[in-house]
């Protein structure tokens, strides 16, 4: 039984008081499993595309589909194959076309999703007086804190 399995199901306010060496130990096996793991599935999944991809494409074929879900059967087996459509808008030629409705007399908002970002590097690198007309349309979200533990080196 490795460590980790003998901590597994232990609260985090208990793991939280264990020794900064064993803390990391704990989230080194725990990276190490998840690495195994991923690797895992990714095999299965390319075992699974190697075996049903063409009847996934034959089917949504058959259904006129592009993408999406299709499902058929494999003996007892019931495959559904999602392929996701992912679309990418050319930027610049949306800015063109925006403007050709407008210059046409129409609201391009009836056509086109506009949305404004601001890179964070170059807010930052802006004066204060620049940056300061931007702020109130500015708010600032935080994602989940990821924590790395390692060694220390000793020093000499």
């Amino acid at each position: 039984m490795t460590l980790l399995e003998r901590f597994i199901g232990r609260p985090a306010s208990e793991l939280a008081d264990f020794a900064p060496e064993l803390l990391l130990d704990l989230k080194q096996q725990a990276v190490d499993a998840l690495a195994t793991a991923k690797a895992n599935a990714d095999w299965i999944d390319r075992a699974l595309d190697l075996r049903y991809s063409r009847t996934a494409v034959q089917a949504r074929l058959a259904a006129g589909k592009d993408s999406g879900t299709v499902s058929f059967a494999d003996g007892d087996i019931r495959v559904s194959v999602e392929l996701p459509k992912k679309i990418d808008w050319d930027q610049a030629q949306l800015a063109r076309i925006v403007e050709r409705i407008r210059a046409a007399g129409e609201d391009p908002a009836e056509f086109v999703e506009v949305t404004y970002r601001i890179s964070e590097t170059q807010y930052n690198a802006w004066p204060a007086s620049l940056r300061s007309s931007f702020d109130a349309a500015r708010t600032l979200k935080t994602g989940k804190p990821t924590f790395r533990l390692s060694m220390t080196e000793d020093e000499p």
